[in-house]
């Protein structure tokens, strides 16, 4: 079967359920809605369909919208078990595989030993993060697993086979099951969610091991002692920038659900590795008594030396002529203890600078050390911290409870110092400083630490404009510190780069070249320091939030950056896009670490002064026209009306409020909701704005020179193109009659439209022209969302013309929300 076959026999047995579930009317109210579509995307009268949504009831009309949306998940299924079906069917070295990046490493030159070298010195960190934008319960993904898991038998049963009538239970089961939460998801709810893909990746891990290591025999003619390059860590638990619910109790429920999730894991692997190692050493089971004595360990939750005993095992066997029995038996678990230990994840905390701040003043004022130490100058802020790091005294009183502001930031880093008892010292990763201005501002968490008795490595989060054009300066002035150098050690220096506020405070080009630009002036500074660095990019899934596909990301990094290796960010709905098959699991990260690699082992080099010199003139030019448009005091008005933020807003889809503290401005709005509301009236403007006046800046010509030879910038257009092309001007002027009348509205589709041309122009072809499979799935679904955006637009008009209008249509404006987001996909 095809994916087409797999999309009609989905939408059949979905269709078959709305009939006998609402009746062969509601059916054919479907079916209607749908030719009328296509009428309209053909270039028809849209007369009758705005008609016959304007008639709709508020039951009709989530009913509607729900029976699309179900439509949209069925065929998300089907896209992903397509990819699954083309992965397996492929021969020979796979593109962007580890075989290629062999092929292609030891192409430049690179011996077996200087592969090995890099191999050793680099690390992918992939962070799962608590933004999500995926908005689907739990229930809800049970029943669309299963319906996956059925997917397969589909092609040997036919439609009239009990895998199709599986499906068709779970899809009845679906469509009385409510999609949305009643209730806000605690923070506890967001770290079994992000969990929940644990398994799929610790299937994908040892076939990847297992790639590396014939990949490198095929290449240089010998085995390799190389592992994977990869760790997981995850905000979950520790994210407490601007979610109060994030206390040191959540801290600790996260560490144990960790801890519980690893060892439910590692004895699922033994246990296997202990049926399979059933052979004889030495007139003894040697080895299954070595992994009972490990299951014994683990179950008892011991902290154990795993990979040092299970790397004994696997010398053990190949001394002994069983390499086959090392690499397939054995290979499982001594893989998924290498990544995930008995720690699982490494988890992270992150803090606000304003609240680490605001508790080393109460902790300073309550020894008597210094009475406002938020009034002081930085040079006198980093002077008192300095001689308070030179010293080991505790200013706190031993014994003696916390305040509440002190509990609230001394006591999640308390939870961590008790997991690393537990689990080993990578259950704690490192303390992230949000909004990170100075060097005071990392010094900070130091102190904080010192009274529980924990070594903390601080990262700085750089995130506005400002903050990472000063970001060099500050980096310099905190590795020049020698009480900090004593801290660091010989460890790896992290600095976060922020997509989300930089883009939402410049614009997409110039956020871009600003974090271009943060990350080769930064790397100058390590380099000259003599520290080892790793950038962590907080990217999300949507272009205006840095996302796009993993590998052309990484690639797209500036040369000479990459030193020990990435972190990166893993949001929302990329979860189950990537991670929802042991299958896409193993391919995803086999491109990510593609990318990692051939960056890595790029020299860097001089980019050309023309080309420099363009970017900086193209990145003020675009951030001027931004901030032009943001600025306008009808811009936010504008906003309001024609996105649904306000309904957003409403939607419990996580624990963190859509905004900042503060009066409601487009300041303290956060960059999730912000992107999501232009995604869910199809403009994406974060994905594109500015960039116009960019290319118009640099010129077609020299922009094309650098398009074809400029890594970075054709990451830049390509993450373009895919935002333009998700973008719709169709849709967009349904939103538009929200709002009253305005400039803003012919300016944005005419700024889309020159964007569009401009960029064709550079890349010399039509927009995803480079990328058939997706510019044809995006065609394939418009005409199915295109109900959906017409619903909402019909309820979010009601709603506002009627006084507790928002109250009365509140379920199916969600609805409408849930749907476009499964239906446009890279939302948040």
């Amino acid at each position: 079967m095809t994916i087409r076959d797999d999309v009609r026999v989905l939408g059949r047995l979905l269709g078959q359920v709305l009939k006998e579930q609402e009746g062969e009317a509601f059916f054919g109210l479907v079916e209607r809605t749908r030719a009328l579509v296509r009428e309209v995307r053909a270039g028809g009268d849209d007369r009758d369909l705005r008609e016959m949504i304007a008639g709709l009831s508020g039951a009709e009309a989530g009913n509607l919208a729900r029976a699309f949306t179900w439509y949209f998940q069925l065929v998300n299924l089907a896209e992903e078990y397509e990819r699954v079906r083309v992965l397996r069917a492929s021969g020979g070295v796979r593109p962007q595989s580890l075989a290629q990046a062999l092929h292609e490493l030891r192409a430049q030159g690179l011996s077996a030993e200087d592969t090995e070298a890099l191999l050793a010195r680099l690390d992918l960190g992939l962070t799962f993060t608590a933004h999500p934008t995926e908005m689907r319960r739990r229930t809800v993904r049970r029943h669309l697993e299963a319906v996956a898991r059925a997917l397969p038998a589909l092609g040997d049963e036919g439609e009239g086979g009990p895998a199709a009538e599986g499906i068709a239970a779970h899809v009845e089961a679906l469509w009385r099951t409510p999609e949305l939460r009643r209730l806000k998801p605690t923070v506890l709810d967001e770290v079994k969610g992000g969990l929940n893909y644990v398994a799929s990746i610790a299937q994908a891990l040892p076939g990847l091991q297992r790639d590396l290591n014939a990949a490198f025999r095929e290449v240089y003619g010998r085995d390799t002692a190389a592992t994977l390059p990869l760790s997981f860590s995850s905000w979950m638990g520790g994210d407490r920038d601007g979610n109060p619910f994030v206390t040191p109790q959540a801290t600790r429920e996260a560490l144990a659900l960790h801890r519980d999730r690893a060892q439910e894991v590692l004895l699922a692997l033994i246990q296997q590795a202990f049926a399979d190692l059933s052979q004889e050493a030495h007139g003894t089971e040697a080895y299954r008594d070595e992994l009972q004595a490990l299951f014994d360990a683990v179950q008892a939750g011991e902290t154990v030396d795993l990979v040092g005993r299970l790397s004994a095992l696997d010398a053990s066997l190949r001394a002994a002529g069983q390499r086959r029995s090392a690499e397939v038996l054995l290979t499982p678990l001594l893989t998924v203890a290498r990544v995930f230990g008995q720690h699982l994840v490494s988890l992270d905390i992150r803090e606000h600078s304003a609240q680490t701040g605001a508790a080393v003043a109460e902790l300073l004022r309550a020894a008597g050390v210094e009475a406002d130490y938020l009034a002081l100058p930085e040079h006198a802020k980093q002077e008192l911290l300095i001689r308070e790091l030179r010293s080991r005294r505790p200013l706190w009183p031993a014994g003696e409870a916390l305040t509440g502001t002190l509990e609230t930031a001394i006591g999640p880093i308390r939870e961590v110092r008790e997991a690393v008892a537990l689990a080993g010292p990578r259950a704690f990763g490192r303390y992230v400083i949000s909004m990170a201005e100075s060097v005071s501002d990392v010094l900070e968490p130091l102190l904080l630490a010192r009274e529980v008795g924990l070594r903390v490595l601080p990262v700085p989060l750089f995130e506005t404009l400002d903050d990472l054009t000063r970001a060099p300066q500050v980096v310099w002035e905190l590795l020049s510190l020698p009480e900090y150098r004593a801290v660091l050690g010989g460890d790896v220096q992290e600095i976060m780069l922020g997509y989300s506020d930089s883009n939402k405070d410049t614009g997409f080009l110039a956020a871009n070249w600003a974090l271009h630009e943060a990350q080769r002036q930064i790397s100058d500074v390590c380099r000259r320091a003599g520290v080892r660095w790793r950038f962590f990019h907080g990217r999300g899934t949507s272009i205006g939030r840095g996302g796009g596909p993993a590998s052309r990301a990484i690639l797209g990094q500036p040369a000479g950056t990459i030193d020990a290796g990435l972190r990166i960010t893993e949001q929302g709905e990329a979860l189950a896009d990537k991670y929802s098959h042991p299958v896409l699991a193993r391919r995803n990260l086999e491109q990510a670490l593609y990318g990692l690699l051939l960056s890595a082992a790029r020299p860097g080099g001089e980019l050309k002064p023309e080309w420099l010199e363009a970017m900086t003139r193209a990145a003020q030019r675009s951030a001027q026209a931004y901030r032009a448009l943001v600025d306008d005091p009808a811009f936010l008005p504008f906003f309001e009306a024609v996105t649904p933020i306000h309904e957003i807003a409403r939607l419990n889809i996580a624990s963190r409020p859509v905004r900042r503290p503060g009066a409601p401005t487009l300041g303290n709005l956060r960059a999730i909701p912000w992107v999501m509301s232009w995604t869910q009236n199809r403009a994406g403007l974060p994905g594109w704005y500015g960039l116009q006046e960019g290319l118009q800046e640099i010129g077609a010509q020299t922009a094309r020179e650098m398009y074809a030879a400029w890594p970075f910038f054709r990451t830049v257009l390509d993450n373009a193109q895919m935002s333009l092309a998700k973008s719709d001007p169709l849709i967009f002027d349904e939103y538009l009659r929200l709002s009253p009348p305005s400039p803003l509205a012919a300016h944005l589709k005419d700024a889309y439209a020159r964007t569009v041309a401009l960029v064709q122009e550079v890349v010399g072809a039509e927009l995803m022209a480079g990328e058939p499979r997706l510019k044809a799935s995006i065609g394939l679904r418009n005409p199915y969302i295109d109900p959906i955006h017409r619903i909402q637009v019909e309820l979010l008009r009601r709603s506002r013309d009627k006084e507790g209008g928002l109250d009365e249509f509140e379920r199916p404006l969600l609805l409408s929300i849930q749907g476009i987001a499964a239906g446009v996909r890279n939302t948040g």
